[in-house]
């Protein structure tokens, strides 16, 4: 049985756990234009969106994919973290920014620092960042941001 979770910290430190238990992967869901549900598994960690500061869900999405067309024209979505039979999901509004995603108020220089620290919140280590950086550049990617406006699980 899902139960909305209370208290924004701990529901936080439950994701969190249950992130690092699982090296980040999780599952990202959206819906299509037809209404019906596209998921994915990502690597996602929590940490603040560089905008609004409010605490997200962050993960690298490469460009040109479904999944960051369905991200904006939706503009939510829902990530799913579990460990065993432990379960603890974030939904809320997303917010995309890389080379296809310009934030306005994000400096475009920013980007490839922005996908590190994404990349390191999900648990993601690098021998060679300039290589990291190329191939993030290369591959249009894209770091997305989901608003942790509900915590749901059954932690």
């Amino acid at each position: 049985m899902a139960v909305t979770l209370g208290s924004m910290p701990a529901d936080l430190a439950l994701v969190r756990r249950l992130a690092a238990a699982e090296n980040g992967l999780a599952t990202i869901a959206t819906t299509r234009p037809d209404g019906t549900v596209h998921a994915s598994v990502v690597n996602a960690g929590v940490l603040p969106d560089p905008v609004s500061g409010n605490t997200s869900v962050g993960l690298v999405a490469r460009g040109g994919t479904r999944k960051l067309e369905h991200l904006r024209r939706s503009g939510h979505a829902t990530v799913v973290f579990r460990r065993g039979w432990e379960w603890v999901s974030v939904q809320g509004p997303v917010r995309l920014i890389g080379p296809d995603d310009p934030d306005p108020d994000f400096l475009a220089d920013g980007v490839p620092r922005l996908l590190r620290d994404v990349f390191t919140a999900a648990g993601g280590t690098h021998d060679n960042w300039g290589e990291y950086d190329r191939v993030m550049a290369e591959e249009r990617r894209a770091a997305v941001f989901v608003e942790a406006a509900r915590i749901s699980g059954n932690g």
